[in-house]
């Protein structure tokens, strides 16, 4: 008796009394190797990503087979903690928003082209009617230290942040030092740091603008007090 593994029969016709075909193991598994490689065989097979997304879900699945084993309660204890944890997540996001991205760096507050104050304030109040607030703030900031600027208040400095306009005004018009720090800050937010500006911040901006326009330095009224007080101080010497 013949081996299975040795031989294969190949009725392939004739009558039963011719000797059967034998093939040697080798080129056998070799045929059958080529015989299965044929495309019809593998027609219904699951494409590569099926067997991905199968490797993936048998992976999750053991996953979750794990935790649950480990969590007392088993699937349920798992879900009970999950939930918990989602709302705990929830509550924060609701308490805190959404995080903000703080500048690590205060740029500068002009572009390379130099403008007057009175082009950045149309600028600004053709942005604002359009209800795009961000860019009406900035330009109105931008106006504001230009204006500084030019009534000789502040130097003109290229290379000036939105903090430093704040604090270099601040000494010249103390009255205005704290509202000027929180306009900078706006600026900043608005700019560098991913915040949205809305019309009050816009308002305020611009009330603050033409606060600063009406509002005569200090070093304006220290110098006529020091003027009027040599002058009476001559006359009475003269007198």
């Amino acid at each position: 008796m013949l081996h299975v593994s040795e031989r294969a029969v190949l009725a392939a016709g004739g009558s039963g009394d011719e000797p059967p075909v034998t093939i040697p193991r080798d080129p056998a598994r070799e045929a059958a190797r080529r015989e299965l490689s044929k495309r019809m065989y593998h027609e219904n097979d699951p494409s590569l990503l099926q067997r991905a997304l199968n490797a993936f879900w048998d992976w999750v699945d053991r996953l979750f087979g794990a935790a649950a084993s480990a969590t007392p309660g088993g699937t349920v204890g798992l879900l009970v903690v999950i939930l918990f944890v989602v709302a705990v997540l929830a509550a924060l996001w609701w308490r805190l928003g959404t995080p903000r991205r703080r500048p690590v760096s205060a740029a500068v507050l002009f572009d390379e082209r130099p403008r007057s104050a009175a082009e950045h304030r149309a600028a600004s109040e053709a942005h604002a009617a359009q209800g795009h607030w961000n860019q009406a703030v900035q330009e109105r900031m931008r106006a504001l230290v230009r204006s500084l600027e030019e009534r000789a208040l502040l130097d003109v400095r290229p290379g000036r942040t939105a903090d430093e306009a704040a604090a270099e005004a601040g000494r010249v018009l103390p009255a205005h030092s704290d509202r000027l720090r929180a306009a900078a800050r706006e600026f900043d937010d608005v700019t560098y740091g991913g915040r949205r500006a809305g019309e009050q911040s816009y308002h305020r901006l611009a009330e603050l603008d033409r606060d600063l326009e009406r509002t005569k330095p200090a070093l304006a009224h220290s110098h006529a007090s020091t003027t009027s007080t040599a002058h009476s101080a001559r006359q009475g010497a003269a007198e």
